[in-house]
């Protein structure tokens, strides 16, 4: 019974700071890419950035957060973060962490099999 948990969302001015966590339990964590989502009102989800399964070694972002965003795992404590830097009102939405069976974290929503319920992020002044 695979569940993952976001939390860390809230409400920054921009060229604020939040950092992003999600706990994972249920699966064997360091086997499966982890991948951090989010999704705007009325778009679809959006690849933001993707953390290979430990063998791999491999992180992905999009080209809107790279250089801003940071995605990093703790597989001992079955967790994993996205430290998200310089935010601006474009990066609200309700972010999403998805785990992936394959491995490969690449940021293609369809390619993950499990969904947290999401943690909400508003950039405002």
């Amino acid at each position: 019974q695979a569940q993952l948990v976001e939390s860390g969302g809230g409400l920054v001015q921009p060229g604020g700071s939040l950092r992003l966590t999600c706990a994972a339990s249920g699966l064997a964590f360091s086997t499966y890419a982890m991948g951090w989502f989010r999704q705007a009102p009325g778009k679809g989800r959006e690849g933001v950035s993707g953390s290979s399964a430990t063998s791999y070694g491999q992180t992905n972002y999009a080209p809107s957060v790279r250089g801003r965003f940071t995605i990093s795992r703790d597989n001992a404590k079955n967790m994993v973060y996205l430290q998200m830097n310089n935010l601006n009102p474009e990066d609200t939405g309700v972010y999403y962490c998805a785990g992936e069976i394959l491995g490969r974290g690449g940021l293609e929503s369809k390619s993950y099999d499990y969904w947290g319920r999401g943690t909400q992020v508003t950039v405002s002044s």
